[in-house]
């Protein structure tokens, strides 16, 4: 790859609003996925304050949907930025599989969720505002939906251990520029003719 190529691999940077879906979903799916993991904890079955704090975990899981929803729609619209060549086929390829398997449990954990809650007679209560549930009371088809909901949350969880330590190595280690692609600060201007600090 000549230098000029390189340079542009650089300085390649997503728009703003990609940077803005990407940290405002990582930040959410990182607390709702927290907020799952400590429901018990936080109100124990059979206490009063179980169905709130469950309806508010299924309201927040709502809304962090729908921005899923605008982020899929975003990416189908805009090409992803070329990953450098130098990497080796095997990374590429460890890459690709890891951002499609972090888009499907994306999709899988909300969705499950959502579905599940409606074959409950409980359904959902958004912020305060009742839902009555579309499907029927069937308990074998929520507790179904609701494993698929857990055991996502799990996968997803080892998933954005892996793109953070993938996106940790790019920023101190390989240092391509690849993360300050997606950086949430832009990538600071040298002035003209001073060369950079290695």
């Amino acid at each position: 790859m000549s230098s000029s190529a390189g340079s542009e691999t650089r300085a390649a940077r997503y728009d703003r609003v990609a940077v803005a879906l990407h940290w405002l979903i990582a930040l959410a799916l990182l607390g709702q996925i927290t907020f799952g993991f400590l429901l018990d904890d936080i109100a124990p079955r059979g206490t009063p304050a179980r169905t709130g704090v469950i309806n508010l975990h299924k309201s927040f899981g709502m809304v962090l949907g729908a921005l899923i929803v605008l982020r899929l729609a975003w990416r189908l619209t805009h090409r992803p930025l070329p990953l450098p060549a130098s990497l080796p086929r095997w990374q590429w390829r460890a890459a690709t599989a890891s951002h499609r398997l972090l888009y499907a449990c994306m999709r899988t954990m909300p969705l499950s969720g959502y579905v599940a809650s409606n074959f409950s007679r409980r359904g959902v209560v958004f912020f305060g505002r009742p839902l009555a549930p579309w499907g029927p009371d069937i308990p074998q088809v929520y507790s179904l939906l609701n494993g698929v909901h857990v055991v996502t949350a799990f996968v997803l969880t080892a998933l954005i251990c892996v793109h953070v330590a993938a996106a940790l190595k790019h920023a101190l280690v390989d240092r391509d520029g690849v993360f300050q692609r997606m950086a949430p600060w832009p990538r600071p201007h040298r002035a003209p003719g001073r060369p950079a600090h290695r």
